[in-house]
């Protein structure tokens, strides 16, 4: 199965055609497959170390918390601001070591010393949801890596 298609293999004509899910009688007798949204990473109690308002968004984070998170340059997250509440999705530009800068509309959400959440989502097949692990990197004060579990 590739994507949104389905192999259906006709034996008698010894053929192989491809079907979309949705229309493949022989696949909608078959159990069928849900993908579900997940915890792909996260950055866990990190510390803001500037806002700039007058950018054009995004967060700036140390590209070696990037890569230890499991996480990409202009990849889609959503921060947690543990110190007011705040909610927001962004996307990651690159950043200096032990940086974790809101840019534009965001820096409205935080102030330098706040402890923030950075996570990202995967999807995957629900048959692999209860084996699935996240990659989790616990900070220190100063944004370096305290513990990366998984």
């Amino acid at each position: 199965m590739t994507g949104n298609w389905i192999e259906v293999k006709d034996l008698q004509q010894k053929n192989i055609t491809l079907c979309p899910l949705y229309l493949c009688e022989e696949f909608k007798s078959k159990e069928e497959i849900m993908n579900i949204e997940v915890l792909k990473s996260k950055l866990h109690r990190a510390t803001v170390t500037q806002t700039i308002l007058d950018y054009e968004g995004s967060i700036s984070i140390d590209t070696e918390l990037v890569k230890a998170a499991n996480m990409h340059i202009w990849e889609k997250v959503e921060i947690f601001n543990i110190n007011n509440g705040a909610r927001l999705a962004t996307y990651i530009i690159p950043g200096k070591k032990g940086e974790f800068c809101l840019n534009g509309a965001a820096a409205r959400l935080a102030q330098p010393g706040d402890k923030i959440i950075v996570v990202t989502y995967t999807q995957i097949d629900e048959s692999q949801a209860d084996s699935w692990k996240p990659k989790i990197v616990l900070l220190n004060e100063d944004n370096s890596v305290k513990e990366v579990k998984n």
